[in-house]
């Protein structure tokens, strides 16, 4: 299985100083156009988008909320800036890098749908110049850019797939137009199984989404022919995972491991681990990292993985 990608994956173009030499044509470099790099990450969490109402939406912070449908009500429109991947590159071919990014939007019900949006500097000012529908409940394994084109991996619902749990792994291409952001192509990749995952190994980040994992001393995972393993803190632990009774469900096994003694907190920071590791019952990926929903004192959770670099 590839490398995941998060973050930027190009380096902003930047003009370092140089000679000149007497014969340069003085008129033409001055008629060149400054090259400047993309929105950062402040600017694309508080700028305008479009195309996903029929009005324009901006974000502060990162998140946008409307007005409840109903006076009083709880459900109202929000979109949500996934901040942890985005892109930069030249995709219009003007030698100014844009950024792309991931956006959901939500109006309260079971469905999160998924949309790519490409904001460009103008003036200084971060514009959105294109936004794209990329479906409901999709789940991104990469995004990168190709030959000017932001190429998305990821895990959609086939043809005999319910909504909520999606088999189908697709690689699908985007790219900026004159009209706007819009897909250009996709491939079928088959039916994703635990197998894809073999040769991987993962970081975890998070315990569920406001619950971040400490970074030392690291817990890790890898799969391999239908085992996990890896560090728990403080031991290396091992246990069999097979699929569960549907789409997107798996089952660990009991979990062995070795024998060391780690500090007290280095323990507990284990012991959580391996307990929600126990409870662990889906499988799926948010924004490029691997989730697995587990339930831990009947509490729902979802441990969050990046990928690991090969050594």
């Amino acid at each position: 299985m590839r490398r995941l990608l998060f973050l930027s994956l190009a380096t902003l173009l930047t003009a370092g100083p140089g000679c000149v030499s007497n014969n340069t044509n003085t008129s033409t470099a001055a008629r060149a156009a400054p090259v400047v790099g993309a929105p950062d990450a402040n600017a694309v969490a508080n700028t305008e988008y479009s195309g996903i109402y029929d009005y324009a939406v901006r974000l502060t912070d990162g998140r946008f909320e409307g007005e409840p449908f109903v006076a009083g009500g709880a459900s109202r429109p929000t979109v949500t800036l996934i901040d942890r991947l985005s892109l930069e590159g030249d995709l219009d071919g003007d030698g100014q890098p844009e950024r792309a990014v991931l956006l959901s939007e939500s109006s309260g019900g079971s469905g999160v749908n998924l949309y790519l949006a490409v904001v460009t500097l103008r003036g200084g000012m971060a514009v959105n110049t294109g936004t794209a529908f990329v479906g409901n409940r999709v789940q991104v394994r990469d995004l990168e850019i190709v030959d000017r084109a932001i190429v998305l991996d990821v895990v959609q619902a086939g043809p005999a797939d319910a909504m909520c749990c999606p088999t189908q792994m697709a690689q699908r291409r985007y790219q900026l137009g004159a009209d706007g952001l819009s897909e250009q192509g996709s491939k079928i990749l088959g039916t994703f199984s635990l197998a894809v995952l073999d040769g991987s190994e993962w970081k975890l980040d998070q315990f569920s989404t406001a619950d971040l994992a400490p970074g030392e001393p690291p817990i890790t995972l890898a799969f391999a022919d239908g085992r996990i393993s890896g560090k728990s803190a403080c031991n290396r632990y091992f246990a069999a995972i097979s699929p569960g009774d549907g789409d997107g469900s798996v089952k660990i096994g009991q979990a062995g491991s070795t024998m060391m003694a780690c500090t007290p907190a280095v323990m507990a920071l284990e012991q959580r681990y391996l307990g929600a590791l126990a409870g662990v019952d889906k499988l799926g990926f948010v924004a490029g990292r691997l989730a697995l929903g587990y339930t831990s004192d009947g509490t729902r959770g979802n441990l969050l993985f990046s990928p690991l670099e090969p050594e």
